[in-house]
């Protein structure tokens, strides 16, 4: 039987992953990118602060699945498992779901 080792390794310090990290800048420097070019985006500081929290959690929660699970089936999963959360909550903000 296959057991599940969520126990953080001490001998294994928490190393994050910069590349990451700046793919989240870049795709929160693409509206306002496209805010310059284009009039039909009209993002506000509420817009963009919302969205670096989505995109901080996603980070993080990667981050977390790369830390705490020690098998790549593991890891993915759970990676997906964050990208499927982050498209939920951007989807329903994208209709107006939470307002």
């Amino acid at each position: 039987m296959m057991t599940l080792n969520t126990a953080p390794n001490p001998k294994r310090r928490l190393r994050l992953h910069p590349m990451l990290w700046l793919g989240a800048a870049l795709l929160l420097a693409f509206p306002a990118l496209a805010m310059v070019m284009s009039a039909e985006v009209r993002w506000g500081p509420e817009d963009f602060a919302v969205f670096a929290l989505l995109l901080a959690g996603l980070c993080a929660g990667i981050e977390a699945a790369l830390h705490l699970f020690e098998t790549p089936r593991w890891r993915i999963g759970a990676g997906l498992m964050a990208v499927l959360i982050f498209l939920t909550i951007w989807a329903h903000l994208a209709v107006d779901l939470f307002d």
